[in-house]
């Protein structure tokens, strides 16, 4: 399998989520079953349905979440040296050289991705038009609107 690149965050994240599904979520999903599972005919029995599929999904998520984290090659920010350039982990400043808007992407993997928090996902036409790019370069992305140009003001590695 594949490695999958994840920040520090991300994998942290992760490793919450799968925390919180087995001792918080699972736990509670078995005894839903075992509580409507006691009340009877399980043929006509609503609650132990949507038990047994809240369990489906749960223990699916658990496969999911563990698969991805061994999967995941978690890469700090702050550990970078990229001489410069926009890598994976970077935190880019843009200014729209149409609009002379500034906006902050940080390039994540794709389950960080969260544009309304800043987060882009390494796969998205942003991100791909900004890696390899330094300070003062432009970048060009295939928008819907047509083509956006952007100019890098500047990268952290935060």
């Amino acid at each position: 399998m594949a490695t999958i690149p994840i920040t520090k965050r991300g994998a942290e994240k992760l490793k919450a989520e799968l925390h919180q599904l087995k001792t918080v979520d699972r736990p509670w999903v078995i005894n839903a079953i075992a509580e409507a599972r006691a009340q009877g005919d399980l043929s006509e029995n609503a609650e132990y349905d949507a038990a047994k599929d809240r369990q489906g999904f749960i223990e699916g998520r658990i496969q999911e979440v563990e698969g991805k984290l061994s999967a995941a090659q978690i890469i700090d920010p702050t550990d970078i040296d990229a001489g410069g350039r926009v890598v994976f982990g970077a935190t880019v400043e843009l200014e729209d050289e149409a609009s002379g808007d500034t906006v902050t992407y940080q390039i994540v993997g794709e389950d960080e991705a969260d544009l309304k928090l800043g987060l882009v996902n390494i796969s998205s036409p942003i991100a791909r038009a900004l890696i390899g790019k330094e300070e003062g370069d432009t970048a060009e992305v295939q928008a819907p609107g047509g083509i956006k140009r952007f100019e890098i003001v500047a990268i952290k590695y935060l």
